[in-house]
């Protein structure tokens, strides 16, 4: 499975998700099953749609055999007011 190293935005969440999703050869609807989410909220949230509850993040990390880990930025790394 590809490892992304840093996801910063909705839309680099989402192309983790999606890459992720993809090596496992899973569609949309495969992935909605296996997490209990719906197909149409994965579309979002792999388009970088923001809003997403964190909970529906973390039951499809799980659901790819994912997990989500908090550090430190690396030096040099913008500020979050420089991403928005």
């Amino acid at each position: 499975m590809p490892t992304i190293d840093r996801a910063r935005t909705p839309k680099q969440i989402g192309d983790a998700l999606r890459a992720a999703r993809r090596a496992l050869g899973l569609t949309q609807s495969e992935l909605a099953s296996l997490s209990g989410q719906r197909q149409e909220l994965i579309s979002k949230i792999e388009s970088g749609s923001e809003g997403t509850a964190i909970s529906a993040i973390c039951a499809l990390l799980a659901a790819l055999g994912l997990e989500f880990a908090v550090r430190s930025r690396a030096s040099g790394a913008p500020d979050i007011e420089d991403i928005f």
